[in-house]
């Protein structure tokens, strides 16, 4: 799903706000973790977490979906560590090559929510991702 010019419904700009509160706290959790908290963190290190942080101001910027995809592939390959960490609803959210890492029948409960979401944005019904999300895991 693209992030597109025109005013976002409701229901876009909560499931917006989820995974950008997502990537705030996945970027908060690793600042306390190697390699990010050393005194003098190298400069790669640096520059990735200056671009979590760009990303996390820059939700309406063109780019927006495809600098997540580079991060958070770039968290697989150069940070595997941090992996446990990494909310698996980012990688859906930022689609394209991170549904590499992501099995079928994962996938297959992030297609079911965006399709509860766009039925009731198609039916102006209330909806909530947090709640749904957490039915479809088994968390209620």
């Amino acid at each position: 799903m693209s992030i597109s010019s025109s005013e976002p419904s409701i229901y876009d700009q909560e499931y917006y706000t989820y995974h950008l509160e997502l990537l705030a706290a996945f970027s908060a959790q690793i600042q306390q973790l190697p390699p990010f908290n050393t005194e003098f963190p190298n400069e790669d290190d640096q520059e990735f977490l200056i671009a979590l942080a760009q990303l996390q101001q820059q939700p309406e910027d063109g780019d927006f979906l495809e600098q997540g995809q580079l991060l958070m592939c770039r968290v697989v390959g150069t940070y595997p560590h941090l992996m446990p960490l990494l909310y698996r609803d980012l990688l859906w959210f930022f689609g394209g090559d991170c549904l590499h890492y992501m099995p079928d029948e994962e996938i297959s409960v992030f297609q079911r929510l965006d399709e509860q979401r766009e039925e009731a944005k198609q039916q102006h019904v209330p909806f909530s991702y947090r709640e749904a999300r957490a039915k479809s895991m088994g968390m209620h």
